[in-house]
């Protein structure tokens, strides 16, 4: 029908057609977004990465980048500060990285506030 639709990704028909935002295959009833295709594309996007572009991975040693008040504490972390072992979490807020720091215990961290050494 419409050669600017991509084929069924189920049954691999060519006869798909638009209903509102999804694609539709009128021979098996397969529903998908037009962008469910990309999702590789989306996955290396959402790669976790550093204050400064490095993509960070479990057990990476990176540094603290900016002093970083403890909340309900007087303690600060220092910059400088070196984290061994990290571990990439999906956490409260923008909290991405799971941690313990030398002489603080453990918690999370911000992406935004490492470096990867």
């Amino acid at each position: 029908m419409n050669d600017s639709l991509p084929p069924c990704p189920e049954c691999s028909s060519e006869y798909t057609y638009e209903m509102g935002a999804l694609l539709v295959c009128p021979e098996c009833a397969h529903e998908w977004s037009p962008g469910a295709d990309e999702g590789a594309d989306e996955a290396a996007e959402a790669a976790i990465k550093d204050a400064v572009g490095n993509i960070l991975a479990d057990g990476d040693t990176v540094t603290v980048v900016k002093d970083l008040k403890i909340k309900g504490s007087s303690t600060v972390i220092k910059v400088g500060t070196k984290v061994r072992g990290i571990r990439l979490v999906n956490g409260v807020g923008d909290h991405d990285i799971d941690c313990k720091v030398d002489g603080v215990g453990p918690m999370q961290l911000k992406s935004s506030v490492v470096k990867k050494i």
